[in-house]
């Protein structure tokens, strides 16, 4: 993988990577290096889009959902700086919206998290309409579930009456999942 990688790559690897959690982010980094991407990372999108102004990577891999906004600021600034250049836009929630807002505002791929270094090398190296091959562990339905229902926890700050009412669900039974591990 990692020599079709280099290969595919091109001249010019220069990868901007930005997402807001910075475990991620330096693990992601070290795997794209690997590929032979040479990686700038930021944590926002004011340095996302300060990077993307001063030098405009041909990649990029961009959290939607950011600490300071929205990662299509980010999307915007490489497109209108780099027009060619080939952007994946990563998210921990997949919604169909947001797809196509990614999609129209220049992104190549839209990819759900957790998504591993060898299926974004794969969404950034497709080469035209060429679709990139299914996860080769993708997550349960129960999996999606339980991070969905996560998310909107964290989102309304833990609060379980609150996110009981928002997911349309009996707090008890919120309480019931929250209190067991994840399934895989």
């Amino acid at each position: 993988m990692v020599e079709r990688a280099l290969a595919d790559i091109g001249e010019d690897k220069s990868l901007l990577l930005v997402d807001d959690d910075e475990p991620f982010l330096r693990r992601l980094a070290r795997a794209m290096e690997k590929r032979g991407f040479h990686v700038q990372t930021a944590e926002s999108v004011v340095a996302g889009r300060a990077l993307a102004s001063a030098k405009p990577p041909a990649y990029a891999v961009v959290d939607l959902r950011l600490e300071d906004g929205n990662g299509l600021d980010v999307v915007e600034t490489i497109r209108d700086r780099r027009p060619d250049s080939r952007v994946v836009v990563l998210t921990g929630y997949g919604a169909i919206a947001t797809a196509v807002a990614a999609v129209k505002i220049g992104a190549t791929d839209y990819l759900s998290k957790p998504a591993d270094a060898n299926d974004i090398t794969s969404a950034l190296l497709a080469q035209g309409d060429e679709l990139p091959p299914p996860p080769e562990n993708p997550m349960s339905a129960d999996r999606v579930r339980w991070e969905h229902i996560q998310r909107v926890y964290e989102l309304c700050d833990r609060n379980v009456s609150e996110t009981a009412r928002r997911l349309n669900m009996h707090r008890r039974t919120l309480q019931r999942i929250l209190a067991k591990r994840s399934p895989r």
